[in-house]
């Protein structure tokens, strides 16, 4: 079972063991608009879908809901089938801190899951990446009417990691031995600034793109009006970036390549891959 099959990271995980030979089920809201290959059979996220967690021996994870009030009854459906979960957290939850003492919202909501996963007696592996490669694509915009990006925190370092590395690792923890009890740190093979990031994009689709550094509080008024960006998540996102580049810098891991085999992919293949996305030709 592979829960949100048709997101970023989701849909590759059903994608590989698709094309691995394994018997899929993924879930998705608009199952007829899935568009996941022939043989994934899609279902929606409800539970209480009749049938919906019958036959289901493993299972990828990811929290989606802004609070963990959901994740009980769901991890206690998972246990009563599974036999295996593997659980891409996220929001920057600190291992082995107690759920109430993560440091944001988020983390906690996150940290809440893992604790339920690791209690649940299911042999359970938990994966924790760095940005997504796609999360970039919030300048698509600008890079579309423009050569400069705009922005707060252009210095701020990250080690953004491709979808497909963390949908391979995935794929691995779940059909594989030897990697319950394990928690992975993913992450890209280099630490890059938001105007390093930028400048890779640029030469990806062939134009000379800049970084425009604004206050915090230039941008923060660029995204509350923004009508695409939620406003109650505008001054929590400014907060953790001043977090994050008050702290040392990020480190890179060895774990996609240690699990998978293959070196973790650079932002400027993704970049190439994505070109149309940010207004460029297709590659």
């Amino acid at each position: 079972m592979v829960f949100g099959g048709t997101g970023n990271v989701g849909r590759r995980v059903a994608e590989r063991l698709a094309r691995a030979g394994a018997a899929v089920r993924a879930t998705s809201r608009r199952p007829r608009t899935a568009r996941l290959p022939a043989g994934v059979e899609v279902v929606t996220p409800e539970l209480d879908t009749s049938g919906a967690l019958d036959g289901v021996e493993a299972a990828f994870l990811m929290w989606p809901f802004h609070s963990a009030e959901p994740a009980r009854p769901l991890v206690d459906a998972l246990k009563r089938q599974a036999r295996r979960v593997v659980f891409m957290t996220g929001g920057d939850a600190r291992p082995g801190v107690a759920p109430e003492l993560q440091p944001t919202p988020v983390a906690r909501w996150h940290a809440t899951v893992e604790h339920l996963i690791e209690q649940s007696g299911m042999e359970w592996t938990i994966l924790s990446p760095s940005t997504f490669m796609a999360n970039t694509l919030w300048w698509s915009e600008q890079i579309k009417a423009g050569d400069v990006v705009r922005g707060a925190y252009g210095s701020l370092k990250t080690v953004p990691i491709h979808e497909d590395d963390i949908a391979a690792v995935a794929v691995h923890a779940l059909a594989e031995d030897g990697h319950a009890g394990r928690r992975y740190t993913l992450t890209g093979p280099e630490v890059l600034t938001q105007e390093e990031q930028v400048r890779i994009i640029g030469e990806a689709i062939g134009r000379p793109l800049r970084w425009h550094e604004l206050t915090r509080e230039e941008e923060r008024a660029r995204l509350l009006a923004d009508p695409g960006f939620p406003d109650g998540f505008v001054d929590e996102l400014l907060d953790g970036y001043a977090t994050l580049i008050a702290a040392p810098p990020p480190a890179v891991s060895t774990a996609v390549l240690d699990i998978t085999g293959a070196p973790a992919t650079p932002l400027s293949a993704w970049a190439a891959e994505h070109a149309a996305g940010f207004g460029g030709e297709p590659r």
